[in-house]
């Protein structure tokens, strides 16, 4: 019994010391990690060391540590203004995440709508456009275009007119007479002929009117004066 006790202790105090020397072993594994940390450290510092003393020696002749106090200064003084501008800096960025989805969006429409229109035909009208106005601008002058801006005013005052409705209803009367017209006259027309057409009212009344738009034509420019007077 006391043997099977001893053996007992024995195998505990194997155990504990078991645990004992993994514990050493991890803390030499820690410290052999940290040396070579301090080492890697030591490097890099010293590299950056160098570093940092040639950069300054370049520039040693234009800086001072009175200037990089005088730059602290001027940081610890304006402190509120650069914590505005973080805050200000902090709500653009804000705005422009929420902005994005919109964006996005518009975007996408944008592009819908262009597709759209490219489809209608849209662009294709504006290329051919574009040869009108190549086509414009080689045939007139300077000189024909100056001439156009001091008439514009008659010229739209002139379209304005032909656009309106009676005028528009007179003028296609006129092209459908034009294209009904069924004339026929004979090679040897006698003046006796003529004397006889003056006797058929619808000749009476063509030939009234006409005499009342010539001297309407002949009026019309006393009544532009009188306007322009006015």
């Amino acid at each position: 019994m006391d043997e099977t006790k001893i053996q007992n202790q024995i195998e505990e105090l194997n155990r504990k010391l078991d645990i004992v020397l993994e514990e050493i072993e991890l803390q030499r594994r820690h410290r052999r990690e940290m040396d070579d940390l301090k080492d890697d450290l030591m490097r890099v510092g010293t590299d950056l060391y160098k570093t940092a003393v040639e950069e300054l020696d370049e520039i040693s002749d234009s800086f001072s540590s009175a200037d990089l106090l005088h730059l602290g200064k001027k940081l610890l003084r304006n402190v509120n203004t650069i914590n505005k501008a973080v805050e200000q800096l902090e709500s653009i960025k804000d705005f422009f995440e929420d902005f994005a989805p919109i964006s996005r969006d518009g975007i996408i429409d944008l592009m819908n709508k262009l597709d759209e229109y490219d489809r209608k035909g849209y662009f294709d009208f504006m290329r051919e456009t574009r040869k009108i106005l190549d086509n414009v601008v080689t045939s007139f002058s300077p000189e024909d275009v100056r001439a156009l801006a001091d008439n514009i005013v008659m010229i739209l005052s002139t379209i304005k007119n032909l656009t309106q409705p009676e005028m528009l209803n007179t003028l296609n009367n006129v092209v459908n007479v034009y294209k009904n017209l069924n004339i026929k006259v004979k090679e040897d027309v006698s003046l006796i002929s003529l004397l006889k057409e003056m006797n058929d009212p619808e000749v009476k009344r063509g030939l009234a009117f006409g005499i009342e738009f010539l001297k309407n034509i002949a009026n019309q420019p006393k009544e532009l004066n009188v306007n322009t007077k006015q």
